[in-house]
């Protein structure tokens, strides 16, 4: 499954258009006030899916991760310390995940070593711009979720 996920360049909170590979509208994400990024998951009809949530007062950024209407915690994303290129831990899956060390690409792999989804940033647009390839369609909430919580936490950072 092939996605592109572009920021809204006006908008006063972080929001996104996210597309299939036949440029049609796969999810909209919608940034909320709120302490910290909270960015609301839907579907192309408008239906809520889920949401991600940063948690504030942590040394290095930190994401809960909250599935449906019940808002259901899923497991978070939280970024490790280190000198050269970007590592974050996932709580809810065995999945390894790395970055360049310009955290502009990423690739998420699971704990034998294969492909989840592979996100490469897209250079000369005026917003933050990724082109994401996930390797099955029913991870595609979840790598989601972390490519917002990654971008999320490299706009804190900057």
């Amino acid at each position: 499954m092939k996605l592109l996920m572009k920021q809204r360049i006006f908008s006063w909170f972080d929001s996104y258009d996210i597309y299939n590979e036949f440029e049609e509208t796969a999810f909209t994400v919608q940034g909320k006030l709120s302490w910290g990024h909270r960015l609301e998951i839907s579907d192309a009809s408008g239906h809520y899916l889920g949401r991600v949530q940063e948690e504030i007062l942590t040394f290095l950024p930190k994401f809960s991760f909250y599935l449906g209407e019940e808002q259901r915690k899923i497991g978070e994303l939280k970024k490790e310390f280190t000198f050269f290129k970007p590592v974050y831990t996932l709580s809810c899956k065995d999945w390894i995940i790395e970055g360049n060390w310009l955290e502009w690409n990423y690739t998420v792999k699971d704990s034998y070593g294969d492909l989840i989804m592979q996100v490469d940033r897209e250079l000369f647009h005026f917003s933050d711009t990724y082109s994401v390839e996930i390797v099955k369609e029913e991870n595609a909430l979840l790598c989601l979720m972390i490519l917002l919580s990654i971008d999320a936490a490299n706009c804190s950072n900057n």
